[in-house]
């Protein structure tokens, strides 16, 4: 039977929304998935960015490498946009994420923690 366990992401502090304050690669690390590499351990990630300017921004999610990369806009004063909905993660691979505008976007979410 699979244990999940609900988590903070790693890269925040206190479960505190994390500034993303790069504009380009590598980006702010958003979370470290779990170590593992079997098929019963993975990290389901989920992610929320809002904007704080007023002016779309595009914001980029590095998903365990710089070459695999998730592209979003994310429109100006909007609230919160899901950008990472429950995609799974292993072997210590770390999310990261740069804006077009440093320190505009915010990012906030948590993972489930999948053990068997």
């Amino acid at each position: 039977m699979s244990i999940y366990k609900k988590i903070g992401l790693s890269g925040s502090a206190n479960g505190n929304f994390i500034s993303v304050n790069a504009a380009s690669s590598p980006g702010v690390t958003l979370h470290t998935a779990v170590s593992g590499t079997t098929d019963t351990q993975y990290d389901e990630v989920w992610l929320w960015a809002v904007n704080a300017s007023k002016s779309a921004l595009a914001l980029t999610i590095e998903w365990g490498q710089t070459t695999a990369c998730l592209e979003q806009t994310i429109p100006a004063e909007s609230g919160w946009s899901l950008v990472v909905p429950g995609l799974i993660l292993q072997n210590s691979l770390v999310v990261k994420a740069y804006g077009g505008n440093a320190s505009q976007i915010l990012i906030g979410g948590f993972c489930n923690r999948i053990l068997d």
